[in-house]
């Protein structure tokens, strides 16, 4: 599975670079919170991957729940004057961290525990 995943985010980073998209400035935002709330997914779901806990409804549910959630604290704080996206930055990226730390706790154990077999 995080084979997939790595594939799929190289592969949707090559085609971002690639093409030459463009989009009015006013979007800035809401692109920025679509952004972060699916980094925040992807890497939740190598989180759970390495845990052995994926689920791709869970995944599929909380990457468009998330996406939607930013949007609309974006979309609400513009149109209130209100920078409500802090809320959005704050939650996920501070989860982002906490999964990245999970991950690389994760990742030294594996590493630890087949050290220690080889002995």
């Amino acid at each position: 599975m995080i084979i997939a995943m790595t594939i799929a985010l190289i592969l949707g980073l090559i085609c971002g670079f690639a093409l030459n998209i463009t989009y009015p400035t006013e979007y800035t935002f809401y692109i920025t919170m679509a952004l972060l709330a699916a980094m925040d997914s992807l890497v939740g779901a190598i989180r759970a991957d390495l845990e052995e806990k994926y689920d791709t409804t869970i995944f599929v549910s909380g990457f468009i729940t998330n996406a939607l959630l930013a949007g609309v604290l974006t979309f609400v704080g513009d149109k209130l004057g209100i920078p409500l996206y802090y809320a959005a930055i704050f939650v996920f990226g501070g989860r982002l961290f906490n999964n990245l730390a999970a991950i690389r706790r994760i990742i030294i154990q594996r590493y630890r525990d087949k050290k220690q077999q080889k002995m």
